[in-house]
Formats: structure tokens, sequence, C-alpha cells
């Protein structure tokens, strides 16, 4: 039953992301044709795409506080899902590029408890394992940008009346995310369990030795310690918590201890945020969110003036990136298993600039006839989808291994928020640039070399911590030890009955 509430747990965290991506995917091909049947300048599309993610940078920090403080994620997802179906719905009615832009700034709210789901993902994995994890969790949006141009592709032939409201191929986005995110209210409500068991003593990073040790303390607080002649008073049945207090707290009337502490007791910010490692990880999201979010921006005004792309063609080429970045994502995982994070990063980055470089030299200014431009955009949008699972896998991995385990929610908050800020600027900066694209590109370019400037310098700091890995070896050999003690003892108490 514990591993089945464990499994359902984990689809459910799949299927929230698998939803967030597919909502992406259904909006994205879209809006900039439904903000120009609003009559909205063309600064309106980076101010629309800009305001989902300054929303979710403002909330995932209080998202991920709350989460550490109660270590609960089922009621945030749950409250979170709200803002998602009421922001939807806004984009449903469409009757103003005013109320569309407040309804991307409303569901983007509900990205906030993509800080929890981290934080959670984080205190229940090994981090042996956790790299494959983020990969798999994050393939699951990536599966929803697949799978959300193949929906455009029937909502594009919605052309109904329903009451007031008019259903077309740009207001139908709205209605059936909308739909899709209530459905998921039912499924979270059912399938989703908060506290899950470790199948395994050796996994969860240390939790077990944690929750044993506040079993000791409340034990302590509540009764004196058990003596050596009470060990034998039942067949089998002494508790590890009574064994280790007879054999690991010698003093006869220990002082009532606090069971539960907060966990943001002697944070300090600065200490965690500001070490060199760190900030190379939040400067690689901040300069890979922001590019990739430009070229987004930059790509559904290219492909209607140079291609003369509709919503059907938008949507294909979608699907298409959707195909290579779950692929990109499968074998990072299987990577991962193999290298080291870091290396993963380097590869990531290597490929960012090799992309950075070609759109530089053959997108600023296409040349040739329709055929070799159509080569050259497909080429760079391929190098710059191809470097996105190795960047976005190992950073958001090696970041939950260098900062505290109790603080997770909040931290990884940080992190959302940090990526927030880049694709709040990175649509902006695109928006106000597509006819001068030397000088967008140019500024992209020079934010990569920059980034791998900084990750060459820090290279040898960005692992994990040797003092974590010293401490999930000691956790597992007392989690065995007291094992070991509970089978001897209870095994003479047996012998001793009889």
């Amino acid at each position: 039953d514990l591993s089945r509430k464990r499994r359902l747990t984990f689809f459910t965290i799949g299927l929230i992301f698998l939803l967030s991506g597919i909502e992406y995917a259904v909006i994205l091909p879209t809006i900039w044709r439904y903000l120009q049947t609003l009559n909205a300048a063309p600064y309106f599309l980076g101010l629309s795409l800009s305001a989902f993610s300054f929303s979710g940078l403002l909330v995932g920090p209080l998202f991920g506080h709350w989460s550490d403080r109660t270590r609960t994620t089922k009621k945030m997802i749950l409250f979170a899902n709200i803002f998602e179906i009421v922001g939807n719905f806004m984009y449903f009615m469409g009757y103003s590029k005013w109320l569309l832009l407040c309804s991307r700034l409303v569901a983007g709210i509900g990205t906030g408890a993509g800080s929890s789901i981290f934080g959670f993902l984080t205190r229940n994995t090994v981090p042996d394992d956790r790299s494959t994890v983020f990969a798999a969790v994050m393939a699951c949006r990536q599966a929803g940008l697949l799978l959300g141009p193949a929906f455009n592709i029937f909502l594009r032939l919605c052309n109904f009346q329903l009451g007031p409201f008019v259903v077309n191929k740009y207001t139908s986005p709205g209605g059936f995310m909308c739909l899709l995110w209530i459905l998921l209210q039912f499924v979270v409500m059912f399938m989703y369990w908060d506290v899950i068991p470790q199948d395994d003593t050796h996994e969860g990073n240390g939790i077990i030795q944690e929750e044993v040790e506040e079993d000791v303390e409340e034990n302590a607080a509540s009764k004196p310690l058990v003596g050596p002649h009470e060990l034998t008073g039942s067949y089998g049945t002494v508790t590890s918590v009574q064994i280790r207090a007879t054999h690991v707290s010698p003093p006869p009337t220990p002082p009532p201890l606090e069971v539960k502490t907060s966990p943001f007791k002697n944070f300090s910010a600065s200490r965690e945020f500001l070490r060199e490692e760190v900030v190379v990880l939040l400067a690689a999201q901040f300069i890979t969110l922001f590019n990739q979010t430009a070229l987004e921006t930059m790509v559904t005004p290219m492909t209607q003036k140079f291609f003369n792309f509709g919503e059907l063609e938008n949507s294909i080429m979608y699907c298409m990136c959707g195909v290579e970045v779950i692929a990109g994502f499968l074998f990072v995982r299987w990577l991962s298993k193999r290298v080291a994070e870091r290396v993963v990063l380097a590869v990531g980055l290597i490929l960012c600039n090799i992309s950075c470089v070609w759109c530089l030299i053959f997108l600023a200014n296409p040349l040739g006839g329709f055929a070799w431009q159509l080569a050259e955009f497909i080429i760079g949008v391929f190098l710059q989808v191809l470097g996105l699972p190795f960047v976005a896998v190992a950073q958001v991995s090696l970041f939950s291994k260098i900062t505290s385990e109790k603080t997770q929610g909040f931290s990884q908050g940080i992190r959302r928020s940090v990526g927030g800020l880049a694709t709040i600027f990175g649509p902006l900066w695109a928006g106000g640039l597509t006819s001068n694209l030397y000088v967008m590109l140019g500024v992209m370019m020079g934010l990569l070399v920059l980034l791998t400037i900084m990750m060459v310098v820090s290279y040898e700091r960005l692992v994990e911590p040797a003092a974590t890995r010293d401490n999930l070896t000691v956790n597992a050999n007392t989690i065995d030890h007291i094992n070991s003690l509970c089978t001897n003892v209870s095994s003479y108490s047996f012998k001793k009955k009889k």
C-alpha cells in the first residue's frame, strides 16, 4: 500500500508538470495572433509572456517557505491550481488585451507550487538518484510541450458560440486548459500523499535518521529512560527507540527536548546563496532561460515574416522541438548516472555557445532563397533546443545538493524566481528588438561567454560538499547499527524468556 501511494504521488507530480507544458504549448503558438485580433501593440506580446513569469517570481519563495515550515505540499498544490483555473478562464473570455494580460498574471501564481514540489522531491530522493528523478520530471513538462501542439491542431477548428463567449482558435486554448486544471484538482485530492515512507532504510538523504532522533526525543521528554532489565519483558517487541535510548543515551534523566524546530533556525540567506558555486548555478539558470525565452519570443514573428507560418505550422514546429527535448532529457538521464553533473553542465554550455554563434551568423540577416533560409532556421532551433536538457538538469540537481535540505523549498523558490526574472526580461528584450537581431543576439552571446568563464573558474567547486556525503554515510551506518542492536537484543530476550 505504501509503495502504491509512492507511485501514485510521483505520477501526480509528473502530471502536474505535463499540464504546465501543455499550457505553454497551446498558448504560445496562438497568443501573437490573438493579441493582434484585440488591436494590441507588438510590445504586448512580451508583456503577456513576462506577466506569467512575474507572478511566479513573486510567489515561488513564499510557497517554498510555506512548505519548509509545514512539510506539506498537497494543500499548496490545490491552492495554486485555483489560480491556474481562474487565469485560463479569463484567457478564454478574451474581451480585451488588458484582460488577456491579467489572465497570464493570475495563471502565473499557480506556478509557485513548483518550488514546493522540488523541495518535496529533494527530501524524498538520495543525491545519487536526484539527477535522474529531476530529468524524469522535466521530461514530463517537455512531453506536455510535445502534446500541446497536437491539441492545438484540433483546437484551431473550434468556431462556435457558448453562451456569451465566442469559442474560436484563439480563445479555445484557455477554456481547454481551464478544464484540464479542474480535472487535476480531483487527481491531486485522491492520488497525492504528502508523506512518502521510504522503501529502503538507506534512502531518504538522512530523513529516516532524522525521524528516529525525533522519536527518541519524544520518548525522552515523556518518560524516564528504559532500564536494561525492562528489555526482557516480551518476545521480540523491543523497538529501535528503546535500544537507542538504552545504549546511546547514558544520562539517567535528560531534560525535555524540543521535538520540532524551525528549519530556518540559524538560517542565513547571505551564507546560503552568496557562495561562489551557488552564484554560478543561479547565473546558469538566469542566462540560459533568458536566451531561451528571447529566442522563443523571436521565433513566431520571424516565421511569419520570412516563411509566412500560421498557427498550424508553428504548432508542428513546437511539436518537433518537443520530440527533440524529450530525447535530450532521456539521454541526460542516462548520462547523469555515469558522469558528474558539472560535466553535463559543461556539455550543455558548449552546445548553447555553438547555437548562439550559429544564430548570430545565419539568422540575424538570413541570406539565400527560401530553402536555404529555412535550413538555416531549422539548424539554429535544433542546436538551441539540444543544449537545454543538459543545462536544466545539471544546474537544478547540483543546486539541490549544495544548498541546505531543510530549507530546500525556499531555496528552490529562490532558484525559480531567478529563472522567473529571466523569463520576464527575455521576452521584453526580444520583443523590442525583433527588427535588430544583431543587438539582441550579441547580448545573448556575451552573457553565454560570461557564464562559460564563471563555470571554468569555479569548476572545482561544482560538486556535492564532502560534509554532506560524510553525514549520509554516518546516518546510514547508524541506522544499520540500530537495526543490528534490535535483532541481537530481541534474540537475547527470547532466549532468556524461554
